[in-house]
């Protein structure tokens, strides 16, 4: 696919220019990615899911809780944890005495696996209470809430109620977040996640991340206990990763927008289109 992108007349990315200003420049710097591409780069995002307008007793339950007190916990689609780091993440949680949602799935496999994660394999018993702690379904039951499999996640996200992301940091999900606001703790399990972690903890500032990547150590319950603290707790306004990715979401609207950069590089591609048909009947018609 890489070879290929010189042969094509333009290239559009889902993100905008505010969001990675210094990947869109090397992207168009002959000297740097420029030299690979040949050609030009549109970002035309952010582009994600629309809101569906569905209601159920998970939003009865976060329209009760108070603004942006929610961890929301989602490794997406394909990820499940080993036993091992589950019982950790539910300890953390527990601990860390703040309100969340986490989607959950069964483990990989049973209690002495050492396996950190899996694509897409899962032990398959749906019972929560056989692979979660003792008692932390009763002890959490008013702060928290598991919901089995899949949750409507650019719903939750963008209610109020929802003042943080722990995400496997896909790229919808990552601009998902980030378009409504909402600050992350990253945990990515395999291909660009770590890179979008990266980026999102290193570049941008509006997440945070463990000290070793989730894929390689089990991480404990202090350390997530920790960063849930860090992203939820707000001391006297000085959040600083809250207050960036606010400024980020205000950019993105701004993008998307009349006159906006993405709204203008998508224009420019039409604009391209136009003088390449304009171009092409000119030509057909020379010819004949």
């Amino acid at each position: 696919m890489g070879k290929e992108i010189p042969t094509s007349d333009g290239v559009l990315l889902n993100t905008w220019e505010e969001l990675q200003p210094l990947t869109l420049a090397a992207f168009r710097d002959e000297t740097l990615l420029g030299r690979f591409t040949k050609t030009p780069v549109y970002p035309i995002g952010p582009l994600t899911r629309p809101l569906s307008g569905s209601r159920s007793e998970l939003f009865d339950w976060l329209d009760k809780q108070p603004s942006e007190s929610v961890i929301f916990v989602s490794f997406g689609s394909g990820g499940s944890l080993s036993y091992k780091q589950m019982t950790e993440l539910a300890w953390g949680l527990e601990l860390s005495q703040h309100r969340f949602i986490w989607v959950v799935r069964p483990p990989t496999k049973t209690a002495a696996d050492d396996t950190f994660f899996t694509a897409g394999t899962a032990s398959g018993d749906d019972d929560p209470s056989t692979y979660l702690p003792d008692g932390f379904l009763t002890r959490t039951k008013n702060k928290g809430l598991l919901v089995p499999i899949w949750a409507p996640q650019v719903e939750v996200l963008s209610h109020p109620s929802v003042g943080g992301f722990l995400s496997h940091c896909g790229w919808n999900s990552t601009l998902e977040s980030v378009a409504n606001g909402v600050p992350m703790i990253v945990w990515p399990l395999y291909s660009e996640q770590k890179m979008n972690s990266t980026l999102l903890a290193e570049e941008l500032g509006v997440a945070v991340r463990p000290k070793e990547l989730p894929s390689k150590k089990v991480v404990g319950r202090e350390e997530i206990e920790k960063m849930v603290r860090q992203i939820i707790e707000d001391k006297e306004g000085k959040n600083a990763t809250r207050a960036r990715v606010k400024e980020l979401k205000y950019s993105a609207e701004k993008a998307l927008s009349k006159g906006g950069s993405s709204y203008n590089a998508l224009s420019r591609l039409a604009q391209q289109i136009t003088d390449l048909h304009a171009t092409t009947e000119s030509e057909a018609l020379r010819a004949t």
